[in-house]
């Protein structure tokens, strides 16, 4: 006689910017198996970053299908962690009306200007926990519908994120969680619900937005149809998951917990954008950061985003140097930057008289400025491609130690900063940043901290755990730790006597160049 397999693994979906991850994961947090499917970006014109949001689907597909037979038979749930602000307007089927805007897409400034008009930019703030700026999605929202694609308000097209989209694939609900919801800007977050003046200003009705479930909640088992595309059985529950900064947090372990020293841990993604935070559990705002609500229950993020991380380092090596296009990656992008990283150990702190502000995508917290630009200072003849490399992650560095001294300020004293991301894999990237912060940079143990962060809430939702704080202790661990080194002096000078009020010194002349170009 054979027996069925154990429902013993969850997956975890990291629906990324640039491709979809599915990690199986079991109640220790081991990785059994992953799929990953890359997905294409869109730059149709200046500003304007574009997805087609079915391709979020049919990555998802291709993702879990290579998956071996044996472990998807094993999954007993699903849970899904994405890019934030990204949202597509569908029909009441789910079927796209028009492309995706991309979190990175800015062409909705005039909107920002238009919604401050008609409601109190402070009031935005408090409710939303999102000061007004292009990167919210109400913005995006009302630029589609009342410039972009006009013909669109007629129809009454459903609003949905990214998690909303794929659920609706995955079980036929139209549903999201609240902390993938909340990145929209469009909830009062207070009451956890929809925000009908937040609603009107992006143009839209509170029925075209997706129903609301807490992280972690059961949403609904497969339809019949998914699960044949996936290949999982029929009853494998999807269960409410977080946006990737929120579930980043989770999977390297960061619940909020104050350390032996009673300081906080930090966490820090280091990919297309850094993103950083610590834990509360108080609804806060502050222009520091901007407030979401965490992955574990009755918890806040109090979150950082540089929109411009390895981002940059892609436009160096592939609108620069002529590596291979930004949107696809490759073999070829590796290869020149690994080179560049090689030659740029070799120089000395500050790149020889280099200095990058990377506000390629503009600037959130604590400035909220949409027409800052990036910015390279000390620019001579004798400079090359491995001092602009080495500038950009010192570049980086500072502009994270002025993100988490705000949130600093504003919470408690950061003992530690947990790690994750691509660019987490290099020693002398966390080198940079441990110097320039002062503070030990610890790895987490897997650099899929994302997607895990997403098996946290379904391990928990099928009882592996029975809480997200006992979860995110036995499946999560620690890596390797890179701690601050002699080069901490000098990194502190330049910080404080060139980096530190450097943008505001020429913030005026941006904000001129920024209306005489457009």
């Amino acid at each position: 006689m054979r027996t069925e397999p154990a429902r013993d693994l969850v997956l975890g979906v990291d629906a990324s910017t640039t491709a979809v991850k599915a990690l199986a994961v079991d109640r220790h947090g081991t990785i059994v198996a992953e799929g990953r499917s890359p997905l294409a970006l869109d730059n149709p014109g200046p500003e304007a970053w574009e997805q087609d949001a079915s391709s979020w689907w049919s990555a998802l597909v291709s993702a879990v299908s290579e998956l071996p037979d044996s472990v998807r038979s094993r999954v007993d749930a699903l849970a899904i962690a994405h890019q934030r602000e990204t949202f597509v307007a569908c029909d009441a089927e789910g079927r796209p009306l028009a492309p995706a805007l991309v979190w990175m897409d800015s062409r909705a400034r005039p909107e920002v200007s238009l919604v401050t008009s008609e409601l109190d930019a402070e009031w935005i703030h408090t409710v939303s926990g999102k000061p007004a700026c292009v990167t919210p999605s109400l913005y995006k929202i009302r630029f589609l519908l009342e410039r972009a694609r006009p013909e669109l308000g007629a129809l009454s097209p459903s609003i949905l994120d990214v998690h909303a989209f794929l659920v609706q694939r995955l079980t036929g609900r139209r549903a999201t969680s609240l902390a993938s919801a909340d990145p929209l800007g469009l909830l009062d977050m207070a009451k956890g619900a929809w925000s009908p003046e937040l609603a009107l200003a992006a143009r839209i009705d509170i029925a075209s937005l997706p129903e609301l479930f807490a992280p972690g909640a059961a949403i609904a088992m497969l339809s019949a149809e998914a699960a044949g595309s996936l290949g999982l059985a029929r009853d494998v529950r999807v269960i409410a998951g977080a946006g990737d900064g929120q579930a980043a947090g989770l999977g390297a372990g960061i619940t909020g917990s104050l350390g032996p020293g009673g300081g906080q841990s930090a966490y820090m993604n280091l990919g297309t954008a850094l993103v950083s935070g610590v834990v509360g559990s108080s609804y806060r705002t502050a222009r520091a950061f901007r407030t979401l609500y965490g992955a574990g229950p009755g918890t806040y993020l109090y979150e950082t985003d540089l929109k411009g991380g390895t981002f940059t380092l892609d436009w160096l090596c592939d609108r620069l140097l002529g590596g291979r296009d930004a949107l696809t990656g490759g073999a070829s992008r590796d290869r020149t930057l690994a080179s560049l990283e090689e030659e740029a150990i070799a120089l000395p702190p500050g790149a020889g008289g280099l200095v990058t502000i990377p506000y390629l995508l503009g600037v959130m917290n604590p400035t909220w400025d949409d027409d800052a630009t990036g910015l390279i200072l000390g620019l001579r003849g004798d400079h090359g491609p491995a001092h602009l490399y080495r500038s950009i992650i010192e570049g980086l560095a500072f502009e994270a130690r002025h993100h988490l001294e705000g949130v600093e300020r504003a919470t408690s004293t950061i003992d530690e900063v947990v790690v994750m991301g691509g660019a987490s894999r290099s020693d002398f990237v966390l080198s940079v940043f441990a110097d320039v912060l002062g503070k030990p940079f610890v790895r987490a143990k897997t650099s899929e901290a994302t997607g895990l962060g997403a098996a946290i809430l379904a391990a928990v939702a099928v009882g592996f755990h029975p809480s997200v704080d006992e979860a995110a202790r036995r499946m999560t661990s620690r890596g390797t730790s890179i701690v601050p080194s002699p080069r901490r002096e000098t990194y502190d000078r330049l910080y404080r006597e060139v980096y530190d009020g450097l943008f505001e010194a020429v913030r005026s002349r941006m904000t001129k160049l920024a209306a005489l170009t457009r």
